[in-house]
């Protein structure tokens, strides 16, 4: 297998927030040139890899802690963990695979982490001048979704989360979590049917 490595990479500590390319020909440039650039130190070159992928990865974080300060936090840490195992990358790898890999198991690591740690969430912010009624009637169908996910085990919630939330491939979704491609569409049958149920006894529940 070939791997990108550098001592370079060993040395410099991960930069997350970078200065804009400016025009510059980085973002012409393929990934594995942009990765090698920034195991030499480039720092405009991490800058556009972070770009390309930062909103693709904080969607997929929403998606699994349904917390923003969560979901911020982890998608930091997940290009920290990026660039500092950036030398074990394969170049024959995906990046967005590899790069969501990281991110589903920090955010895996975190839901573990407050199921031993609750902790009471705020309630919405409100803008001013919002009819609360209207927020209510516009999320209500979105808010029963992502209270039921949050009620499916971890093994059928992830495979939802990366198939609808970032629109993978059952290839890509296993390759992410470890398991056959048919595996993958089991749960994601499966968890559909689930979730479903979930949502409909919410309605049942508060209607």
């Amino acid at each position: 297998m070939i791997y990108v490595e550098s001592e370079t990479a060993r040395a410099k500590p991960c930069i997350l927030v970078t200065e804009e390319a400016n025009g510059s020909v980085y973002r012409g440039q393929d990934e594995v040139s942009l990765l090698r650039a920034s195991l030499n130190g480039e720092t405009e070159a991490w800058g556009e890899i972070v770009a390309r992928y930062k909103d693709a990865v904080f969607g997929l974080c929403l998606g699994f802690l349904r917390n923003r300060a969560d979901a911020e936090d982890v998608t930091h840490d997940a290009f920290i963990r990026a660039y500092d195992n950036l030398r074990r990358y394969r170049l024959e790898k995906r990046f967005s695979t590899w790069i969501f890999t990281i991110a589903a198991n920090l955010c895996r690591n975190r839901l573990r982490y407050r199921r031993n740690h609750p902790v009471v969430e705020s309630p919405p912010n409100l803008a001013g001048g919002s009819d609360p009624a209207v927020i209510v009637e516009r999320d209500d169908r979105w808010q029963r979704i992502r209270e039921g996910l949050s009620r499916l085990p971890y093994s059928y919630r992830a495979p939802l989360v990366l198939r609808f939330y970032n629109d993978l491939s059952y290839r890509e979704i296993g390759e992410i979590l470890s398991i056959p491609e048919g595996t993958v569409k089991t749960r994601i049958h499966r968890g559909k049917a689930m979730l479903k149920r979930e949502v409909e006894r919410e309605v049942i529940d508060h209607g």
